[in-house]
């Protein structure tokens, strides 16, 4: 785990984004549609995105898998 993640929310965008690391990375899908992995070049989750962060419904978690690098 890291020592330090940075959490952004975009109201206007309607997104919430963790980063568990400043190294470059790229968006990939989850089985969950309102869920992105951010992974670096080996692949390894450098963080994730939450989209539609608004509508989420308070009674239930949001659920992805983000697999171990």
């Amino acid at each position: 785990m890291a020592d330090k993640i940075k959490i952004w929310f975009d109201a206007e965008g309607d997104f919430l984004e963790v980063r568990f690391s400043d190294a470059a990375g790229f968006e990939k899908a989850t089985a969950n549609d309102a869920i992105m992995e951010r992974v670096d070049a080996h692949g390894n989750v450098i963080g994730f995105s939450v989209l539609g962060v608004s509508r989420l419904r308070k009674e239930q978690p949001l659920e992805a898998e983000l697999p171990a690098a």
